[in-house]
């Protein structure tokens, strides 16, 4: 059996890399949704171990719900993107940070 430590250490490391992929790329809106992808997955990571370990499943429940809100927001996002895209020909953050009407 693998201890909760191990779990723990694995989520740790997979939001920080998502931090890291945040401040590093800030032009690629692509990236970006990829790196929040990551860090709700590092999230969904740690309440399932502590749901096993405890042995109580209201966080595999929640994890559930994360799940349908990462994938609305990424279905949103990749939505926008597209819009985006085809009015300013460009995915880079700094191209498209001026939304005016």
């Amino acid at each position: 059996m693998i201890p909760l430590s191990h779990y723990l250490t694995l989520g740790a490391i997979l939001f920080c890399i998502a931090v890291a992929g945040i401040f590093i790329n800030r032009k690629n809106v692509i990236t970006l949704l990829m790196a929040i992808e990551l860090m709700l997955l590092a999230v969904n990571t740690n309440f399932i171990a502590f749901s096993r370990y405890l042995g109580d499943p209201s966080g595999q429940v929640f994890v559930f719900f994360i799940l349908t809100v990462a994938a609305a927001e990424a279905a949103i996002g990749l939505a926008i993107l597209v819009v985006l895209f085809r009015n300013r020909a460009t995915i880079n953050v700094t191209e498209i940070d001026s939304l005016k009407g």
